[in-house]
């Protein structure tokens, strides 16, 4: 689950780590009230705003913009707060902003002696272990970076076992050129970084950029993080910072069914019951000459009713050109599958794309049959092979 930067820095500060202070708003009005409220706090003239969406660059797109009065902070507000903001990392139509956070200026006017660092906490998964990586050249992708100045990325990985120790704390504030007052900051702050990291169940915390100030302070200036869906359970304070406008509306719908879909820009529609057998029929459908449309697991209990939500939702997708039903029938019987898929069909009227359901298991002979006598314009298959084939036929 991705958050918006205001709400990762929340969850930073209740861990100990510095942030740039802050106020999140809705409206221009409101803004300027922010604006003035952190100016009583915290004497700052100047003020930040940033648009909050859930992607990187923004920047870039016009949506992080310097007000450097009260009246410059309306103005801007009105221009970013509702615009289709594009990103390198949204796509061509963008997204919408509902929200802008009005933040502190932390780089102060006149001030010249500051440094931008890159922090993120994240999970190798080659090794298995938790990682922090940073770099000196904060502000930038670091991707960038990566690519052309690769010395420049530090890693330091953490032993699950001890959890991180103080000497790798220290190195880190060593190897961004740290001293005096900013490296006793430094070690404090990516000590609560990966604690933050570790105990909010995170997949990803990414601090870009980590500032130091002109008075040597440590501060997160932005904030990108991942929750782990699987956690969540045990965080049931941070499902209300869900925010599904941002999130793809069919991917949302299909959750609220009880259905494990992803869209991908394929042209195959895939039902499937199971992670690993999706892939597979993913797999599939790319050896035959196809895309996958989605990723669409319906579960063990593929009745009529929730084949025909699969379909509804496979089907909003004007690519998909051919649907593919792989169902393995262990706990679910592929008679009961295959009389779900007739069922459903009826119910939906005329569907316009060939499908092709390939049922495997228990009464898989009876499924067979069923599809083949239902009059409807469904292609039954027995192997892997002889559904790509017909993927392939239909794609033709």
């Amino acid at each position: 689950m991705n958050l918006h930067e205001y709400q990762g820095k929340e969850i930073l500060s209740t861990f100990g780590v510095k942030i740039q202070k802050g106020i999140v708003v809705s409206t221009p009005e409101e803004a300027v009230a922010a604006a003035k409220k952190l100016t009583e706090q915290t004497g700052t003239g100047w003020h930040v705003l940033k648009a909050q969406v859930h992607a990187g660059g923004r920047g870039k797109g016009g949506g992080v913009k310097l007000a450097k009065s009260l009246t410059e902070v309306e103005t801007i507000a009105d221009q970013i707060i509702g615009m289709q903001l594009v990103t390198p990392q949204t796509s061509a139509e963008g997204k919408k902003v509902h929200q802008v956070l009005v933040a502190e200026d932390v780089y102060y006017p006149g001030e010249t002696e500051t440094s931008e660092f890159y922090i993120s906490v994240l999970l190798n998964r080659t090794t298995g272990r938790n990682m922090i990586m940073y770099s000196t050249e904060g502000g930038m992708d670091i991707e960038t970076v990566a690519e052309e100045t690769p010395h420049l990325i530090f890693t330091e990985e953490i032993d699950p076992a001890t959890g991180m120790l103080p000497f790798q704390a220290r190195r880190v504030a060593f190897n961004l050129g740290l001293s005096g007052a900013a490296f006793k900051d430094m070690t404090k702050f990516v000590t609560a970084l990966y604690t933050a990291y570790d105990k909010s169940d995170a997949s990803l915390f990414e601090i870009n950029p980590v500032l130091k100030t002109s008075d040597n302070k440590i501060l997160a200036v932005d904030a990108k993080v991942t929750i782990d869906d699987n956690a969540l359970f045990r965080h049931k304070d941070y499902l209300e910072l869900r925010d599904i406008r941002e999130e793809n509306p069919i991917e949302v719908e299909a959750g609220s069914l009880g259905l494990n879909y992803v869209d991908l820009e394929g042209n195959v529609g895939c039902m499937v019951n199971g992670a690993g057998l999706a892939m597979a029929t993913m797999d599939l459908i790319k050896q035959a000459g196809g895309e996958p449309a989605n990723f669409l697991d319906v579960g063990g209990t593929a009745d009529a009713a929730r084949v025909e939500a699969a379909f509804q939702i496979i089907l909003k997708d004007p690519e998909v050109k051919a649907i593919l039903i792989n169902i393995f029938g262990g706990i679910v019987r592929c008679d009961r599958v295959a009389q779900g898929v007739i069922d459903a069909y009826k119910n939906m009227g005329t569907i316009n794309v060939p499908i092709i359901v390939r049922l495997q298991g228990t009464n898989a002979d009876i499924a067979k049959e069923l599809i083949d006598n239902s009059g409807l314009d469904v292609q039954s298959a027995v192997e892997f092979q002889e559904a790509a084939d017909k993927v392939q036929a239909v794609l033709a």
